[in-house]
């Protein structure tokens, strides 16, 4: 258990605290910021363990299949917490979720095909502008110019979402193509 396993661990654990303090209270008054405050700290593990694992040489199987699955379980969380309260549109929310199903599906059918796959541009980008949208969401701005800033983050997350889900998928269909 390195380093950067135990990264990808704490940022699982700390799902469970960010979902109680988003939910508590509606995400108003002091349980919003530290609903805040733990999404930051989880979204920075992420490029932490991340960069530690390359730098480092740590990379293992454990890191490969659990820092993606903690980075869905982080985001995901998000998102059904920001339906519930009323913060995110539940077909936003079901695109987003969809997305990460389908590329899951791809990895696993790759992985048992030999092929690895490796995370886009597109897929990167679509993860940093779905955080700060995140964040912004959280945050709940109402002020006006801030709240059209965090409206055109979540068309952008969505748009982006789909366009590194085909990206994605123009680029790996040999894994369809070649499934046995």
């Amino acid at each position: 258990m390195n380093t950067p396993n135990k990264l990808t661990c704490l940022r699982m654990i700390l799902v469970i605290p960010f979902v109680i303090f988003m939910l508590a209270g509606r995400c108003e008054g002091i349980s919003k910021w530290l609903a805040l405050a733990i999404f930051i700290v989880a979204a920075l593990t992420d490029t932490l363990d991340g960069y530690l694992a390359r730098k480092y040489n740590l990379i293992t199987d454990f890191g490969k299949f659990m820092d993606p699955l903690a980075d869905k379980l982080l985001v995901c969380s998000a998102l059904i917490c920001l339906v519930d309260i009323g913060r995110f549109v539940t077909w936003g929310c079901l695109i987003i979720i969809a997305r990460e199903f389908i590329i899951s599906g791809f990895r696993l059918v790759a992985s048992d095909n030999g092929i690895v796959i490796a995370a886009s541009w597109w897929g990167k980008i679509k993860t940093i502008v779905q955080m700060v949208m995140i964040i912004l969401l959280i945050i709940n701005f109402t002020n006006p110019v801030l709240y059209v800033i965090t409206q055109i983050s979540v068309y952008l997350s969505i748009i982006l979402t789909v366009v590194s889900l085909v990206d994605y998928i123009m680029k790996n269909r040999q894994v369809i193509t070649s499934y046995k």
